[in-house]
């Protein structure tokens, strides 16, 4: 059985389409992708950001796919996502700020490839198409990026305490404290409530992606600055303020764009003339904790990757614990 309770497989003939109308050559292409999104939000967990993500991408292919006259996902094979995936590789970046004849990095064709890979396994999965066009679809080559990372001098000058404590300086001072010594993604930051906090015990509760809950501890200087945020904290509380941690001056939780614009603004009071991203805090946190001798797989708990590998890009930011560890631990330095 499918969403909904719709018989799946073999004798799948017909299906309504947007508009309430039966296609006669299998199913219609946008109600698939929507049931694909129910499926990554309820049964896998992925987060609202990758779930808008893969939205984007495969209602891009249903656009394209409307131009080649292809009204349902059974008329779809290699050589049509083969020639859509050639599309993409020439079309124009739509990213803003770049030159118009730049073209789609190897990273963005990537995510699409591994969309398209998603959706019709799940496609095939559930009985909508007999054969996987997407099955041998290659992965193009997909370079990491080195994480860039604050030096600890500029870490020094972004943490230190405002000049005048008010609400929202000591809410500020907070997230960016908390941001530093958690290594926490901007949505976990915003996500957070006041029963996540334990302050005596010394953690915080994280949902991360996937809404998988882990523990982090809080550092000494990270604890100091959310006592005295949450001893300001009614002063923001409204009638209809929720329980998250952070709240604005007017009450109400942090948007992505304004928790985003937070922290660019003490970015620019501390001094710092980098471009500096919330998640450059997290790359910092785990860069310095492996410098200090941290062990990978604690950091990969502590920042929340499901796997190790993801973490590994870390190692070559430090190379000089690494040449230290390797001179004291090997039996021929």
């Amino acid at each position: 059985m499918g969403f909904g309770g719709k018989p799946l497989g073999e004798g799948r003939t017909s299906r309504m389409d947007a508009a309430g109308r039966l296609a006669d050559d299998g199913v219609v292409l946008e109600p698939l992708v929507e049931e694909y999104l129910v499926h990554l939000r309820h049964e896998r967990g992925l987060s609202i950001q990758t779930q808008r993500t893969y939205s984007m991408l495969l209602l891009r292919l249903c656009r394209w796919l409307g131009t080649c006259s292809v009204t349902a996902w059974t008329q779809v094979d290699t050589a049509r996502l083969t020639a859509f995936l050639e599309h993409e590789r020439t079309r124009p970046s739509e990213e803003p700020g770049l030159k118009t004849e730049a073209r789609l990095s190897p990273s963005s064709l990537y995510l699409q490839v591994a969309a398209i890979r998603s959706f019709f396994r799940f496609l095939n999965d559930e009985g909508f198409v007999e054969v996987d066009p997407a099955e041998n679809l290659s992965l193009p080559r997909r370079w990491k990026q080195v994480p860039k990372a604050l030096p600890m001098e500029e870490v020094d000058r972004l943490l230190q305490p405002p000049p005048q404590w008010t609400p929202a300086s000591a809410c500020t001072h907070a997230i960016l404290e908390t941001a530093y010594a958690c290594g926490l993604r901007l949505a976990e930051l915003r996500s957070l409530r006041i029963e996540h906090v334990h302050l005596d015990a010394g953690f915080l509760t994280v949902v991360g992606k996937g809404d998988k809950e882990r523990v982090v501890p809080v550092g000494r200087r990270a604890l100091e600055s959310l006592r005295r945020y949450l001893s300001l904290r009614p002063q923001l509380v409204r009638p209809r303020s929720p329980s998250f941690l952070f709240l604005t001056s007017r009450g109400m939780p942090f948007a992505h764009v304004t928790l985003w614009k937070r922290i660019k603004d003490a970015v620019r009071l501390a001094g710092i003339e980098r471009p500096v991203t919330p998640h450059m805090l997290r790359h910092s946190f785990a860069t310095h904790l492996l410098a200090n001798g941290a062990d990978l797989r604690v950091i990969q708990e502590l920042l929340g990757h499901a796997s190790v590998s993801t973490t590994e890009i870390y190692t070559h930011v430090a190379p000089e614990r690494l040449r230290e560890v390797h001179e004291a631990h090997h039996p021929r330095p």
